[in-house]
């Protein structure tokens, strides 16, 4: 049986699920333009399944470190970001109350229920007071066509789910974005320098547009207790599963 390590690895479900595509930096540098917004620019901010890094990258901290399964991360890690190439389980190499927030996207629907856990207390070990924990998350209630072709999600999640496993763990959601992104931008939605769609040109996440149908919806905060975290959760009708 393959473990974690073998599965995630750029034969395996990178080369298969999530091939590398520079179009993607476009699309993160306008969502950290929003999301960063949530901490100071002094922060020291922790990215969860950080992949080829385009959070990480992109955001603007004082401090960012990145962990994954990823054996590709550090190669992928930009200058002034540290790379630790592990499960998000446990995360004993950093100190109590290390980071102002900590980052994960499309990660958790990959976790069994109790390695999700464990990633939610040690989450809240690392983070300060006031800390803010930053969710985007397919939205399991539009995308359930195709949320399987990824053969390593092994839980869904609604905006509703999401919010109860948080004050269940101990946090305090504030509110929930059901739509925010397409579920996917592969393979049907491409961004070139020749047809980008209006927000990337304008620098607005407002219009995600047209062509997608989607409902477009402003980045929020969830309150936790006593941490803050906002929480976004994707799906679009149209879009297939990245």
């Amino acid at each position: 049986m393959a473990s974690s390590h073998e599965v995630y690895t750029e034969e395996g479900y990178f080369a298969s699920r999530l091939p590398y595509d520079p179009a993607r930096e476009m699309l993160w540098r306008v969502l950290c333009s929003y999301l960063e917004k949530d901490f100071p620019k002094d922060a020291a901010v922790l990215e969860l399944g950080g992949g080829y890094c385009h959070f990480i990258n992109n955001v603007k901290a004082a401090s960012k470190h990145v962990v994954d399964l990823f054996p590709a991360l550090a190669a992928n890690a930009g200058p002034g970001v540290t790379a630790h190439i592990q499960s998000c389980t446990n995360l004993d190499i950093f100190p109590e109350e290390s980071f102002d927030a900590v980052f994960a996207s499309n990660l958790f629907e990959h976790l069994t229920r109790d390695e999700l856990n464990d990633t939610l207390a040690s989450v809240r070990r690392v983070l300060r007071e006031n800390g803010k924990l930053l969710i985007v998350q397919p939205n399991f209630k539009y995308c359930y066509r195709s949320y399987f072709d990824d053969y390593t999600h092994v839980q869904i999640f609604t905006e509703a789910s999401l919010q109860d496993l948080l004050a269940a763990s101990g946090f305090h959601p504030e509110k929930a974005v059901a739509r925010f992104l397409p579920f996917s931008l592969t393979p049907k939605y491409r961004i070139s320098d020749a047809r980008r769609p209006r927000c990337f040109r304008s620098s607005s996440l407002r219009t995600l547009v047209a062509e997608n149908e989607i409902d477009p919806a402003p980045v929020s905060v969830v309150k936790l207790t006593p941490i803050r975290v906002p929480c976004v959760l994707n799906g679009a009708r149209m879009m297939n599963n990245s």
